[in-house]
């Protein structure tokens, strides 16, 4: 847009922009291939009950849950499979527009302050991030790690999910941990909630659910 002949930023072009951020942004399929919410989930699955998420066991999959150190409370819920990390938390959303589209940009504005990169792409989940972020490594300067920064708006909430190790480059890798992702079930409640607030995450209910459950550093926990 020529900045000259809409000098307030508030034209047709602006507009647009603003609609599309609150816009949904979520697989076609969403409601039968997950993400799923609870309603649309099948009850009789033995899924492990973490609270705002449910995790669907597989062979090779280790869950660590994310604790803040000085609350002890569950931020995040780490899953290793296939090689790959995937690092997902559960946000209240409204209920008829989405968060993804304009936290994605967010995301791009923080990595990019920490000296990152990222390169916007299209994955099976919509629009994703590619991110190219710092990491302090003993005698290797400069290095960095991938990472893939992935979500989906769902009925009154938002699914965020970071893929890192083999998922984030290798092809084979990344369909075995999109699955996983898609398998994830999410637990809104009916409790008000402001939106972007963490939807909360518990240890499992039961210690037969706690296997292969460990507790993990701390996360992030706003959006």
């Amino acid at each position: 847009m020529d900045e000259a002949a809409d000098p307030a930023g508030d034209g047709p072009e602006q507009d647009g922009r603003a609609e599309q951020e609150q816009a949904k942004s979520a697989p076609v399929d969403r409601s039968t291939a997950g993400p799923l919410d609870e309603s649309e989930a099948n009850a009789v699955r033995p899924y492990v009950d973490l609270g705002g998420v449910k995790i669907l066991p597989r062979e090779g999959l280790q869950l660590r849950l994310e604790v803040e150190d000085g609350s002890k409370r569950v931020v995040a819920v780490g899953l290793d499979y296939a090689g790959s990390t995937l690092q997902v938390q559960p946000f209240a959303a409204p209920r008829s527009t989405g968060l993804w589209h304009e936290i994605r940009h967010q995301i791009a504005d923080q990595i990019a302050k920490q000296g990152g990169t990222t390169k916007l792409t299209v994955g099976p989940f919509g629009p994703e991030l590619l991110a190219e972020i710092p990491a302090a490594a003993p005698g290797q300067p400069g290095s960095k790690r991938l990472a893939r920064f992935i979500g989906v708006d769902g009925p009154r909430w938002f699914l965020r999910g970071v893929i890192a190790g083999d998922g984030a480059v290798k092809p084979d890798a990344a369909e075995k941990v999109e699955d996983l992702f898609r398998s994830i079930v999410v637990v809104r409640g009916t409790t008000p909630m402001p939106p972007r607030d963490l939807i909360p995450l518990t240890m499992p209910q039961s210690a037969g659910s706690a296997d292969g459950v460990a507790p993990g550093g701390t996360g992030p926990t706003s959006v």
